[in-house]
């Protein structure tokens, strides 16, 4: 948990699945992040050896970010904890009661 604990560290992980990706096309794909809490959560996930960060000699600086072997064994942990989720969001939608429209009585 220590590895991928944290809000956006799951996401991000997930969204690498697909393959290389710049940091703008993350922060694209989490829009609800922010800037430096994805940097901060890519720089732990490559610290614990999850991704790989890339960077290209050229001007202007082009980094992408790719999963390393190790951290696509988490691909199946992913995948099952979204379909999880995608489960408890229709078991949510369906208790969800839909409520009658009001209708005004009408006066004798």
């Amino acid at each position: 948990m220590s590895v991928l604990g944290g809000l956006w560290k799951p996401v991000l992980v997930f969204h690498l699945l697909e393959g290389k990706l710049r940091f703008n096309a993350l922060c694209r794909l989490t829009p609800n992040a922010t800037a430096r809490m994805i940097t901060l959560q890519l720089r732990e996930l490559e610290t614990d050896g999850v991704i790989r960060r890339i960077v290209y000699p050229e001007v202007p600086p082009k980094v992408e970010y790719e999963l390393t072997d190790f951290g696509r064994t988490l691909e199946p942990i992913l995948v099952s904890l979204r379909d999880w989720g995608e489960g408890f969001q229709a078991r949510e939608q369906a208790a969800v009661p839909i409520a009658e429209p009001e209708v005004e009585s009408a006066r004798l």
